[in-house]
């Protein structure tokens, strides 16, 4: 097996990063002279240093996500545990010990109200109310959901039925976000003020401040009981946020009262953690029949809520279809050294944007202290995204009118938003209209500046110095730090760095980093790689590291330290100096922290399929495991009922289980038994990663082609 060496042919098409033409921005005196470079095409791997590969085995053809199902993602808890859909079921009910509420009156007390109610807000909306009236009747405690009434775009008549609800002492009433940008909804909730004798601006309410109404959960939780409900949320091509939304909307409670270690992707199918306080298991088990793409299960109560990071990684199950080679035992081969080997440890395309402004760009001008250039980047016309959106960025360029555009901006645009919203109040005031943006998103943008040096860094030293070794000068982590060490490393970023597809940050969907502060002495930790340690051979190549910039991190003592500064330099930047008091956008202000250069797959296996149905699953996802398993039990449970129907039990249970095989089959053969197409070779792989890993970046290294959307999409045409 041949192995990429420096100076060998193959290096041919790559180019290092000083013949690599830098992106060139063109200082902003008004909006209409706004970035020029790069607004007509998507950017490519080169563009963001993505140069490189370990091996020099030819690569071939194979489609990334044809199907949302060709990859699949089960998050990997702390304790190294894959998290699976397993059950459906809810846990046995708390036994609350507080008393129940007490409301004077039934729901039949309430017939002529409700009428009245059917005559204001229609059928559909009376029928919630009257629902809700005899949960509250029945006597439960003070856990009853609010309920939300159909969107209502017209003010008055929403006016009219909050005076409607005047006369219910127990009941209040708010308004809340619709399912677009011009409807309302209004709200309904039991006031837990007169409920507990405290009257309508109780105590307790004050003190909470801005927090939510729906964080706040019951005030009659049993003590011996955890306060957060832990579930496994199990969707079909949906993003996190998306699925979260919908499951708060059934609820009556807002996305952010649940907690998550990261954002999944959207295009695949997926399985993860979530915690939500104070919520009855039971209630979110029922939504499972009216949910589409969604699943919930494998409940339990605990004492603490998730964080962003607090997951090791994932396992990644990824098919790649129409696959074509010179021959099998090149595909063979490929993927053995893929899990032999590894790949290089690049920052995938999802971490620039998929649009033609990539947000290392935005990041640079954050950097220079351009405020408004960065603002315009935001704000400004690009190409590639929807109708919708290109209509409401040119509306805004052509009048400036921010109402206008907010009314046509889709509420999943974050940054965009807070910025005009900001623009609204302080006009002309940019680097405030920057901050309004959340914390999380806004850093995202000099972080994949950060990430495009990184890039550029790892090519040149798999150009220059090979694979095989160490070399002086080369920055490893100390041997006795290593073990602790490690997951400071990885905890680097705390969202799952490939999940996310290629739209992720152009939408804005809050799925980036959450940078945690390096220790003091973080850059004792790691070394420079001095002669005497390339002669005892302490160290192997798995070793080596490279620094993300800032103001704790140490550079290799060879000239890959240059690849940082030069690269900078043409972009105005300096990495040891700012040229602005603004600490957030100052990379001299950034801990910084270190990256493996080159990364192995955990728990690696591959297999390759012959299939024909290009429309027929080739990966059991948790779904189909949990109702294979159901099926077999279903079909125990009539064996011993019913002996007679012992051979059909059988026979559904042989069938349920032998999933693969009746596809298989099916695909094979038309009604009349012939072969109905040619087959097709299929690889699939599987394999563990931490969350700071690209598996794209895996998928790539196996292909030697390119990992963009456009580039797979041309393929499945």
């Amino acid at each position: 097996m041949r192995w990429h060496r420096p100076g060998i042919s193959y290096l041919c098409a790559l180019k290092p990063y000083l013949l690599c033409k830098p992106f060139t921005i063109t200082k902003c005196t008004n909006r209409s002279s706004s970035i020029t470079v790069m607004a007509m095409k998507s950017i490519g791997e080169s563009d963001v240093g993505i140069l490189s590969y370990i091996s020099s085995l030819p690569g071939f053809r194979g489609i990334l996500k044809q199907r949302y199902s060709d990859f699949i993602v089960n998050e990997v808890d702390t304790d190294g545990n894959v998290v699976h859909l397993t059950s459906l079921d809810a846990p046995p009910e708390i036994v609350s010990e507080s008393k129940p509420m007490k409301v004077h009156g039934t729901s039949e007390s309430y017939a002529s109200e409700i009428e009245l109610f059917r005559s204001l807000a229609g059928a559909s909306d009376a029928e919630i109310l009257e629902a809700f009236l005899k949960q509250i009747s029945s006597g439960v405690d003070d856990s009853i959901s609010p309920i939300v009434f159909a969107p209502d775009t017209d003010k008055s008549h929403r006016t009219a039925v909050h005076n409607f609800f005047k006369k219910f002492n127990f009941l209040v009433t708010d308004t809340v976000d619709g399912p677009d940008s011009s409807s309302k909804c209004v709200r309904v909730r039991v006031d837990s003020g007169l409920q507990n004798n405290r009257g309508r601006v109780s105590k307790k309410r004050k003190e909470r401040g801005d927090k939510p109404f729906d964080s706040r959960g019951s005030d009659n939780w049993p003590e011996h009981v955890g306060k957060f409900l832990r579930f496994h949320l199990y969707k079909e091509n949906k993003d996190t946020q998306e699925a979260l939304g919908l499951i708060g909307k059934m609820l009556g409670i807002q996305t952010r009262s649940f907690g998550f270690a990261g954002t999944k992707d959207k295009r695949a199918i997926t399985t993860q953690r979530v915690t939500v306080f104070k919520q009855h298991a039971s209630r979110l088990a029922a939504l499972n029949d009216r949910l589409i793409g969604i699943k919930l299960g494998n409940f339990s109560y605990i004492q603490e809520g998730l964080l962003l990071g607090q997951l090791l990684g994932n396992r990644f199950t990824i098919t790649l279809r129409g696959v074509v080679a010179d021959s099998e035992d090149t595909i063979k081969a490929s993927a053995e050294a893929l899990g032999r080997h590894g790949f290089i440890n690049y920052f995938g395309l999802q971490r620039f944007g998929s649009g033609s402004v990539p947000t290392h760009l935005v990041g640079a001008s954050l950097l220079r202290g351009e405020w408004k250039g960065a603002v315009n980047m935001i704000l400004d016309p690009r190409e590639g995204e929807t109708n919708v959106i290109a209509e409401a960025r040119n509306y805004y360029k052509e009048s400036n009118d921010i109402d206008g555009t907010l009314k046509q901006l889709p509420r999943y645009l974050v940054a965009e938003r807070a910025i005009l919203q900001c623009l609204k109040k302080c006009p002309g005031n940019y680097l405030q209209a920057l901050k309004a943006i959340p914390r999380t998103l806004r850093m995202m943008y000099v972080h994949s500046y950060q990430s495009y040096l990184w890039n550029h860094a790892a090519s040149m030293r798999v150009q220059k110095y090979g694979i095989d070794k160490v070399v002086v000068g080369d920055l490893v982590y100390c041997k006795e730090n290593h073990t602790a060490t490690a997951a400071v490393q990885i905890s680097e970023e705390n969202v799952d760095e490939d999940c996310g597809d290629a739209n992720t940050y152009d939408s804005c969907h809050l799925e980036e980093i959450c940078t945690l502060d390096l220790p003091t002495e973080r850059n004792k930790l790691v070394k420079a790689v001095t002669a005497e340690d390339v002669q005892s051979g302490n160290f192997t190549i798995d070793d080596v590291v490279l620094p993300l910039p800032g103001s704790r991190v140490i550079y290799p003592t060879n000239d890959i330290a240059e690849v940082y500064h030069d690269l900078a330099a043409k972009d105005s930047i300096n990495l040891t100096e700012t040229i602005h008091n603004v600490k957030e956008f100052s990379i001299t202000n950034m801990t910084g922290s270190y990256r493996s250069v080159f990364q192995r797959p955990k728990d690696y296996e591959w297999e390759l399929i012959s299939y024909v149905d290009r429309n027929l699953p080739l990966a059991e996802s948790d779904l189909d495991n949990l109702l294979k398993s159901q099926s077999v039990e279903i079909a125990k449970e009539e064996k011993m009922h019913d002996k007679s129907k012992d051979e059909d039990s059988l026979d559904s249970t042989e069938q349920s289980g032998s999933c693969k095989k009746s596809n298989k089959l099916q695909a094979n053969e038309n009604e009349n038994g012939e072969a109905a197409q040619d087959p097709q070779m299929a690889l699939k792989l599987s394999f563990n990663l931490p969350t700071s890993s690209y598996a794209t970046m895996a998928i790539r290294e196996l292909l030697k082609t390119s990992t963009s959307v456009a580039f797979h999409k041309a393929l499945n045409e």
